[in-house]
């Protein structure tokens, strides 16, 4: 049998699935979300009212991640909104016949431009082009702001079940109103104790990344001082010289004491619950690193029993210019292309074909296309074999369901599903294909199975040739190579910090420019391994990407050992600063 991981890159990666345990409520919010919104309009007699409150419901549940309240306003509000405005301008588009291409180029862009600055920037611009796409392909007897009404209501009723129905944390014993803050900075001492525990071993590298990534989604969830989270904000700064010491034990490459790590467990435990730390175990003071352990778990656990201390510096600085130069840069013109490429000649095929659904090729385009959501060729597989396996099992259960009540109760029971089938894009896309296939037949149109496999395959063909036309002067990847360079620089100012005088007295702005660093840094290693599972012809251009980040990783790591060894000596020894300087030198040089 051929093991996954002696196959090509980009076959691998459309193979790998997630495991993540089953997210229960958000498919307790899947099931109550599109399925009962279209049963109410069916048994009002306005199917396609219900089909309109069920499509809104099902794009804001399909982008629906893990946690806080807060911050589900933003990441499901902003693109509902963004789809709301596609209704309108699909509608005013329908019936335009070739108009519609140039328009979808545009749009296409456009959008594609501002999916560059960010997740909530792409998920809100994939609504607006499937919106706009489908309110000018289905023949809805709604207005446009009609139209938009109701899948803002069906948007809005999912996000009213995110923000009302608890969402159990393990160990949690407080109010449920800000569980997803609380499990994020309880995250953060977890994957301290692991790194700890990884420390002198092979998944010491894994456990800092895992660091990384807990520290960045803590900060996120309590960026903008919300408020109830004063003590919150106090237990995530006392989690950053931890994670500072943590860092340092691990890139010595030594074993510690395992019994280094139960002190962050206790703290991960108490953050949960709201109890007390109780008794820590004994300290371990041999080296720099252990004693800048105890000395940061000492002055944690005083925070926690005092309930309050200084809050971590949340802010991303300058993130909204980032985005910005990420829009107008070489990522964001290589976004736009493609995306207005894609859209406009999937229009394109579909005026000239004429099929029944013809708004179903620009939808899939738009899926596939999107550069920030995988590596291409992983898209178009799992996208086909996830349609031609959600058809089939679509057409069988048509034939055996009752209409409209047994298609409603599918749309329920595929709702429920969406969250668990996110771990794989083939899954997903089976799921949503039912779902989608169900919607359209409640809305009076034909069983339209087999035309959702052809029209899906096309799409793909089309998405495949776009992805791979030469770009001008021969350059793909504008994305990496943007990202590493934001990395290499986050990297330069950290470490040029560490050696100067400032180093040790300015903690607080030490630490903000570490998570910068290691954020700006685990970006970079995203780009970087999606590019290299691309097919050849596209990786071949992130070729020496994967060098350059290892070795920006190994300046941060040392910067973060040497800061240690700032607060235990009050400044480097001549013989570290000469490191410091060689790695900046490599990290500069390093192409």
């Amino acid at each position: 049998m051929i093991r996954p991981h002696t196959l090509p890159p980009w076959l691998s990666h459309a193979l790998r699935a997630q495991r993540a345990p089953v997210p229960w409520p958000a498919v307790v919010r899947g099931a109550l979300a599109a399925g009962p919104l279209l049963l109410a309009g069916v048994l009002a007699g306005q199917a396609s009212s219900g089909v309109l409150l069920a499509l809104g419901a099902m794009l804001a549940g399909n982008i629906d991640r893990p946690g806080t309240r807060r911050a589900a306003l933003t990441r499901l509000g902003g693109p509902a909104l963004a789809g709301a405005l596609g209704m309108v301008l699909g509608s005013c588009l329908a019936g335009s016949g070739w108009v519609i291409v140039g328009a979808f180029v545009v749009l296409g862009l456009i959008g594609g431009a501002v999916s560059a600055a960010g997740p909530v920037a792409s998920a809100a611009v994939t609504q607006l082009l499937v919106t706009a796409a489908m309110s000018a392909g289905m023949p809805l007897p709604e207005s446009g702001w009609q139209r938009a009404g109701l899948f803002l209501c069906g948007a809005a009723w999912l996000i009213l079940l995110r923000l009302v129905l608890p969402s159990p944390v393990r160990g949690q014993r407080l109010g449920y109103l800000y569980d997803g803050e609380r499990a994020a900075v309880a995250a953060v001492y977890d994957a301290v104790a692991a790194l700890l525990q990884a420390a002198g071993g092979p998944d010491a590298r894994a456990r800092r990344v895992a660091l990384t990534a807990a520290l960045d989604q803590a900060q996120d969830a309590l960026r903008g001082r919300p408020p109830g989270t004063r003590r919150l904000r106090a237990q995530l700064g006392a989690a950053l010289p931890l994670a500072e010491a943590a860092t340092a034990l691990a890139w010595a490459g030594a074993p510690v004491p395992a019994r280094a790590a139960e002190g962050p467990a206790r703290l991960a435990a108490a953050v949960r619950s709201g109890a007390p730390v109780g008794p820590l175990p004994a300290p371990a003071r041999t080296g720099a690193g252990l004693r800048a352990l105890d000395d940061a778990l000492l002055r944690a656990a005083e925070m926690f029993d005092r309930g309050s201390g200084a809050g971590s510096e949340i802010a991303r600085r300058g993130s909204f210019r980032v985005g910005v130069r990420r829009m107008a840069g070489p990522a964001g013109r290589e976004y736009g292309v493609r995306v207005g490429l894609s859209f406009g000649a999937s229009a394109a095929v579909a005026q000239a074909l004429q099929p029944v659904h013809w708004y179903w090729l620009p939808v899939t385009a738009v899926f596939l296309v999107k550069p920030d959501l995988g590596p291409l060729a992983s898209r178009v597989l799992c996208r086909a074999a996830g349609t031609v396996a959600g058809a089939l099992l679509f057409a069988g259960l048509a034939m055996l369901l009752p209409h409209p009540f047994g298609l409603v109760a599918l749309v329920a029971v595929a709702g429920a599903l969406i969250p668990v089938s996110l771990r794989h894009f083939a899954a997903q896309t089976a799921v949503i294909t039912v779902l989608v296939l169900a919607l359209v037949m409640v809305g009076g149109e034909p069983q339209a199975s087999w035309s959702r496999i052809y029209e899906t395959l096309l799409a793909c063909a089309l998405v495949l040739v776009a992805g791979h036309l030469p770009w001008p002067g021969g350059h793909h990847g504008g994305g990496v190579r943007m990202r590493i360079a934001v990395a290499r620089e986050a990297a330069r100012v950290y470490a040029t910090h560490v050696l100067s005088e400032d180093a040790g007295i300015d903690r607080a702005g030490r630490w903000a420019l570490r998570r910068e660093a290691y954020r700006a840094l685990a970006e970079a290693s995203a780009a970087v391994e999606l590019a290299a599972a691309e097919l050849p012809v596209l990786a071949r251009h992130s070729d020496g990407s994967r060098r350059v980040t290892a070795v920006l990783e190994r300046l941060v790591d040392a910067a973060t050992a040497y800061a240690v060894r700032v607060d235990e000596n009050g400044g480097l020894s001549a013989r570290d600063a000469a490191r410091m300087r060689r790695l900046l030198a490599e990290a500069e040089l390093a192409a």
